[in-house]
């Protein structure tokens, strides 16, 4: 394909992912850090990410991207990203420092002709503030999910553009771009795009508060919330594609974000945000979940039991830690005898714990074992496997991945969200 050369300043997991869709879409694709360390790793295939298929991809795509320390390679391109991952701290806050330093050096090295596109997540104001007399300066909502970053960024559902007047036609060379996905494209205000990413992540953490509090309503009167979640997709109100799945609590670092944000607003403004206080209260208290239910079942009784925990990041398919439901878990049990085992984080993120060296290794001799990331490889963990190296019959497992029958015919115990204890067979209570 010929057209417009693209450019992505920052190449962290939002940045590289999406630079690596632009050039599977035939696009010459210029993929920029300052960081010459990480760009000469980069062009050695060392990629500072996991994602399922971004090393593949990149491979396949490896004549078209383009990594580059230069700043002044900005210039040949008609469209800039600006695209680093923005970190929040533990109140949810952004830190822009850097995404407005890396801005203020693409602005440096490149011409009224080129079309700069902010990429990372800003706070609702930020992209007007930085409008420059004479420079074509749009947001640009971005669609990664760690995990599947490489599917939403080459198959995006739609693109959601900011702009300073939404009436005027995208740049030309931006609406070639977006329109190779063959997807929607949403113009509008700089305001409401910022705050568009903000409303998805809103309505999304809705739908988990709402399979939270149900499920926990389920685990207590003798319903199964997995049985109730197909009535729910039949409703057209709500849809087959709506976000049913109870977890354990919110975690990431990006839903926090957008709902640390809005308090920040009302805080200046008269806006009711009760609702967000109880999604907030509502993750916390699933966050505790697996803590309160290993010591209902066995470390009241036996503080010395040893506890086996599969999975340390956030969720499977990513390295991220951030506002791991896993680690919450870990740090309340610190002090007891702990193995810890996952296949993409080093177990010594918990140092208080032992780092098993697979899945098996961390359950042995343990008196419970717990399933705290859906990594699908844990799926095909043998039951008789596990039976034959754990020294106790307790399985935890919050995401369903096991064999439930299976554990109980074997003599296990069984807990899951939304569904009330199940007990080995001739003790079943469910």
């Amino acid at each position: 394909m010929s057209g417009p050369t693209i450019a992505y300043a920052g190449m962290t997991h939002l940045g590289l992912c999406s630079a690596v869709a632009a050039a599977s879409k035939g696009f010459q694709t210029i993929a920029f850090s300052p960081d010459r360390g990480l760009v000469d790793a980069l062009g050695n295939g060392r990629l500072p990410v996991s994602e399922p298929g971004l090393d593949d991809l990149v491979r396949t795509h490896r004549g078209r991207l383009h990594f580059t320390a230069d700043p002044q390679r900005l210039a040949t391109a008609d469209v800039v990203y600006v695209a680093p991952d923005v970190a929040t701290d533990d109140t949810g806050a952004s830190d822009l420092r850097p995404l407005e330093s890396l801005l203020e050096l693409v602005l440096a090295h490149t011409g009224p002709r080129t079309v700069v596109v902010i990429l990372s997540q800003v706070e609702p104001g930020f992209t007007r503030a930085h409008l420059r007399q004479g420079r074509s300066i749009y947001y640009q909502v971005e669609t990664l999910i760690f995990g599947r970053a490489v599917e939403r960024a080459t198959l995006p559902e739609r693109f959601i553009v900011g702009c300073a007047d939404p009436v005027q036609p995208l740049d030309s060379a931006l609406a070639a771009f977006l329109g190779a996905f063959g997807c929607p494209i949403l113009p509008m205000r700089l305001e409401s795009a910022e705050l568009a990413k903000i409303s998805i992540n809103f309505c999304l953490v809705a739908s988990v508060s709402v399979a939270n509090t149900l499920a926990e309503v389920c685990e207590r009167i003798g319903a199964d919330w997995s049985e109730i979640v197909p009535a729910l997709r039949l409703d057209r109100r709500i849809g087959p594609h709506a976000y049913l799945a109870p977890g354990l609590g919110i975690a990431g670092g990006n839903l926090e974000r957008d709902l640390a944000t809005v308090l920040r607003i009302a805080r200046a403004h008269p806006i009711d945000t009760g609702v967000v206080e109880a999604w907030i209260a509502n993750s916390r208290h699933r966050k505790d979940w697996t803590a309160r239910v290993v010591t209902d079942e066995l470390l009241a009784r036996n503080p010395d039991a040893r506890i086996a925990v599969l999975g340390l990041a956030y969720k499977e398919n990513t390295h991220s830690t951030k506002n791991s439901p896993a680690l919450a878990c870990l740090k309340a049990l610190e002090g007891h005898d702990l193995a810890v085992f996952d296949p993409v984080v080093k177990g010594d993120v918990v140092p208080f714990a032992r780092a098993a060296v697979s899945a098996l290794d961390c359950a042995a001799q343990a008196d419970a074992l717990m399933v705290l990331t859906p990594w699908p490889e844990f799926r095909a963990i043998a039951v008789a496997d596990l039976a034959a190296v754990m020294r106790g019959r307790l399985v935890i497992d919050p995401y369903r991945l096991l064999d439930t029958e299976a554990l109980l015919a074997a003599g296990f115990d069984y807990i899951t969200l939304g569904v009330p204890p199940r007990r080995a067979k001739g003790r079943d209570n469910a």
